[in-house]
């Protein structure tokens, strides 16, 4: 089960609105333009994403800004459509890579369906889940000003966004949206 909000920081305190993801959004960029919306002039503005018991993530976005990301188990993450808008090739550390390297690819004839006969061959494609570390990655320092250090993020439990918002003074405002 998935869990997204926004978190928007305000003169008064934050605001929480919880969202569609994948509905609205395709891309990271997407994902930024979004959270921008929710933020009063260029506020702060934090999008909260778990998967229960598996993942989470927390990016922020202060303005015009690019955003900063952490995703507390990269390989969790790569598994779901959510954990793809965050894994960007810059987040794992890869190069950009715009198009496929065709030479990694075995065109045998066989991609109609025929069957081949050594099944032992497989395919590696570049940016595939095992390219993906298991861990955290990203920015663990993303929450430091806001009372939420590298070292309090790297220990966050099963229940984070819970005690993320606890640690903001805003865990009223996400249990409206959850």
């Amino acid at each position: 089960m998935y869990f997204a909000a926004l978190l928007a920081r305000t003169e008064d305190g934050w605001e929480a609105s919880d969202t569609e993801l994948l509905d609205n959004v395709e891309t990271l960029s997407d994902l930024a333009d979004l959270a921008r919306e929710a933020a009063a002039e260029d506020d702060t503005v934090l999008v909260l994403i778990e998967q229960e018991d598996a993942w989470f993530g927390v990016v922020r976005i202060d303005g015009e800004e690019d955003p900063r990301i952490y995703v507390s188990d990269a390989a969790a993450a790569a598994r779901s459509s959510y954990g793809e808008i965050l894994l960007t090739d810059e987040l794992l550390g890869r190069e950009p890579d715009d198009d496929p390297d065709l030479d990694a690819l075995d065109l045998d004839g066989t991609e109609d369906g025929d069957d081949e006969e050594d099944d032992d061959d497989t395919v590696e494609v570049a940016g595939s889940a095992e390219a993906v570390p298991h861990g955290p990655v990203g920015d663990p320092q993303v929450l430091d000003d806001l009372g939420i250090g590298e070292k309090e993020l790297k220990a966050l439990s099963e229940d984070a966004l819970t005690e993320i918002a606890e640690a903001l003074g805003a865990s009223e405002v996400l249990e409206t949206v959850r």
